[in-house]
């Protein structure tokens, strides 16, 4: 139930609301602190802050829950698909067979990229980073739209909007990666599944098709659907700040990728396989490592493990290990890093020191393994994460479209600079 708090500023009082979520999440309504007091809050990275009234995504970081419009994500793993849950986040509940079947049919309606759009591609020069090229892609795509949502409203378009970035950011992705290698570009297949299709159309050669793996293809899957949304993080965050000028889903969606690139959020699983390459280029298994990070020697960083948002453990990463498992046992991968990884996932999770201080293996530690195994690059790596968060940041901008309260985001500072001066002539300056 929403109540009031007394916030005294100066010796005078100040009655705030509160607003209590679905969940029993309190937030105080600061919206007229400034009005009324010419105060603002201060709090840097915002972890403190609730930006937006939000439907989509519920998580509980200290108990380790995270769930997708009232679903669980434990369940959802189980008995979903990543195509599925992308429908459940953007619309608000779980498709029927009909609305199933007629979001695949646009995802596949949408998933050839615009004939002139390989221009763009040739633009690049081989060395460009793969995020580089998604985040422009997606944008260029904007330039060439569809005969059915060209001069239309929103609210008509949408749907078509949503399934053209669903479906297309898979086909720039593996474009990007096949330019890199000198590959000629491999086109989506009708008869083959969202995940099947990016396997197809990253690993196919010419006259040689990817040989499709039910377990690949399941951990995949899972891997994109365990990513699918967040809550309010860096890049959902930037997607609803764009989105708050009304700038269209695409530029949006664009900026989400610059925000997902930086190495402390999309980054992350990538950090991790740099810090085995690290350790195997020592010459050791792991247990080195570990110690040097107990004894916090050598200025060792643990990638992978723990969580900003869960202080116990991450729901994600309980549901991926099993699949990781999996994975590798079907593989017979023989790889120093995957066992380097295995090494340091079995002392973390025995060890006092990383278990009294919540250092358990994330799922960035083993998406990045099963990614490893089954030949992504690592510079694809956070290519993957916008895959998968692509369906949540759709949802999140169609939240703010549908939201009829909405304001452009601008957020207050602290200055911190220069009082008044005035201005000296060259001769004068020092």
């Amino acid at each position: 139930m929403n109540g009031t708090v007394e916030l005294i500023i100066d010796g005078k009082p100040l009655e705030l609301p509160t607003i209590v979520g679905t969940e029993g999440e309190v937030g105080i309504d600061i919206a007229t602190l400034r009005n009324k007091t010419g105060c603002i809050t201060l709090d840097p990275g915002y972890g403190n802050t609730g930006a937006c009234k939000s439907a989509i995504t519920f998580i509980d970081g200290e108990k380790g829950v995270l769930q997708y419009r009232g679903y669980d994500i434990a369940e959802l793993a189980q008995k979903s698909t990543f195509i599925e849950t992308a429908y459940l986040l953007i619309y608000g509940e779980l498709p029927t067979t009909t609305e199933l079947t007629e979001f695949s049919a646009l995802l596949s309606e949408n998933q050839m990229l615009h004939a002139d759009m390989r221009f763009h591609f040739d633009a690049f020069p081989p060395s460009a980073h793969p995020m580089s090229i998604l985040s422009a892609m997606i944008h260029a795509s904007s330039s060439y739209p569809s005969p059915k949502t060209h001069g239309k409203p929103l609210s008509e378009s949408f749907p078509y909007h949503a399934a053209r970035l669903i479906s297309q950011v898979r086909t720039i992705a593996t474009s990007s990666y096949r330019k890199a290698h000198g590959l000629p570009m491999s086109y989506p297949k009708s008869n083959l599944k969202y995940t099947e299709n990016f396997l197809h159309m990253m690993f196919s050669l010419p006259g040689e098709e990817y040989e499709i793996n039910p377990e690949i293809v399941k951990a995949l899957d899972l891997i994109f659907l365990l990513h699918a949304d967040h809550e309010q993080n860096c890049s959902t965050s930037t997607v609803r700040m764009v989105a708050s000028s009304q700038a269209n889903v695409f530029a949006s969606a664009s900026a989400g990728v610059c925000a997902l690139w930086g190495p402390l959020h999309g980054g992350a699983n990538q950090a991790v396989l740099e810090m085995l390459e690290e350790i195997h280029r020592e010459g050791d298994d792991g247990t080195k490592f570990l110690q040097e990070v107990k004894n916090k020697t050598g200025n060792r960083r643990l990638m992978g493990f723990g969580h900003r948002v869960y202080k116990n453990f991450d729901p994600r990463a309980v549901i991926i290990k099993e699949q990781c498992d999996k994975v590798l046992a079907q593989l017979h991968k023989s790889d120093p890093l995957l066992d380097i990884a295995k090494k340091l996932e079995e002392i973390a999770l025995n060890d006092e020191y990383f278990v009294s201080r919540r250092l358990y293996p994330n799922v960035d530690f083993y998406s990045g393994i099963i990614m490893r195994a089954i030949g992504i690059p690592m510079d694809m790596f956070t290519v993957m994460f916008a895959i998968g968060r692509m369906p949540g940041w759709v949802a999140n901008y169609k939240e703010v479209m549908d939201d009829r309260e909405s304001r452009i985001s601008r957020p207050r500072q602290i200055y911190t600079g220069a009082t008044l001066r005035s201005y000296k002539p060259m001769a004068e300056r020092a």
